[in-house]
């Protein structure tokens, strides 16, 4: 990539994966990159499940009732768990984690896709925080923030539109 600019203009949400597998490498780079994402005081109130199991990827798929099926069809996902324990900014921490693996993701010519978790539920009301930690035997105080699916990218998508930008969201000195 040229430039991080270019980065987030191209980075776009991706649904759809092939079925080609990540290099060991490749995801040695996505993890040593969420390993090094910013933290509150550097508590790094984080943990990182990595999925390629492809029976667990399909039930962690109906984690909630809507917004999560297509993570049937990545070839890895990289559940993003916070520690409230250790840090009163879990929430933000983990979130700043997910982004930097969703721009990794795309640096490396790969498709990502965030699926939130944290107050998501299944269709029955069951919070999706808890089947996910029930699937993946993740401890208590830990919670889970959101999953990250990533893949070889499965379809096309054009680059982010400036011309959609947003210019009246944006404020100089005062509201």
């Amino acid at each position: 990539m040229e430039s991080f600019s270019e980065l987030v203009r191209l980075r776009r949400s991706m649904r759809k994966f092939t079925d080609e597998q990540l290099s060991s490498e490749q995801v040695t780079v996505l993890l040593k990159s969420a390993l090094m994402a910013p933290s509150s005081k550097g508590k790094h109130a984080w943990h990182f499940v990595v999925v390629d199991d492809k029976d667990m990827l399909e039930k962690l798929s109906m984690c909630k009732a809507q917004g999560s099926d297509f993570l049937a069809g990545a070839t890895m996902a990289v559940v993003v768990v916070g520690d409230p324990n250790e840090s009163d900014v879990w929430i933000e921490d983990a979130s700043v984690a997910s982004t930097i693996l969703l721009y990794q993701a795309e640096d490396l010519g790969l498709g990502a896709c965030w699926i939130q978790v944290r107050e998501r539920y299944t269709a029955e009301g069951e919070p999706a925080d808890n089947i996910v930690r029930y699937l993946l035997e993740i401890p208590e105080p830990l919670r889970v923030v959101s999953i990250v699916a990533i893949g070889h990218k499965g379809m096309e998508r054009k680059p982010f539109n400036e011309e959609r930008l947003l210019w009246d969201k944006v404020h100089v000195d005062r509201f």
